[in-house]
């Protein structure tokens, strides 16, 4: 995937082996945060390098020359019907937050993942994630139910909003 230019200093490019300890300290931020996933246990690098052959698509936001943020799709099912169909995940660094990073990384993922075949993005937002929601919004997707009591997280249980992107012919109504 060839970069896409975000700002002056961001852009998005398809991740690498070289991107995997970002990544992985990216993730963690989310897993420590508790408003982005029911994984409770930090990540190394080496946990993660299965996602480069993944698949999906695995993007990385870079500013600067530092990544910022990731997005990958995985398998929803494996299922051959659902073959189309990709469950997704984006993560941004605290220090990007709030300036569109999340949005142009489901963007891009979302035009990645069309060019690869999907006709779908499907994921899961806690409930009482709004900025997660938001930009999910912003992106195109949309909600389309709400798992209650998907799991506990810390002893408390979370609801988490079904969100999906129809990509492709798919969305156009072929």
């Amino acid at each position: 995937m060839a970069g896409t230019r975000l700002s002056e200093a961001t852009s998005i490019r398809a991740a690498e082996r070289g991107d995997l300890e970002a990544v992985a300290a990216i993730y963690n931020q989310g897993i420590a945060d508790r408003v982005a996933t029911f994984e409770t246990q930090p990540r190394q690098a080496a946990d993660l390098a299965e996602w480069l052959a993944g698949p999906g698509p695995f993007v990385v936001a870079e500013r600067d020359g530092q990544v910022v943020g990731f997005g990958r799709v995985g398998a929803y099912s494996d299922r051959c019907v659902y073959e189309g169909v990709g469950e997704h995940a984006v993560y941004v660094d605290r220090s990007a937050r709030g300036a569109g990073v999340g949005t142009q990384l489901l963007n891009a993922l979302s035009a990645a993942a069309e060019a690869a075949g999907y006709y779908k993005l499907s994921s899961r937002a806690f409930a009482d994630n709004e900025p997660s929601l938001r930009i999910h919004e912003r992106a195109g997707f949309e909600r389309v139910g709400v798992q209650r009591r998907h799991g506990k997280l810390d002893g408390i249980w979370k609801d988490c909003v079904l969100l999906e992107r129809l990509l492709g012919e798919a969305a156009d109504g072929r």
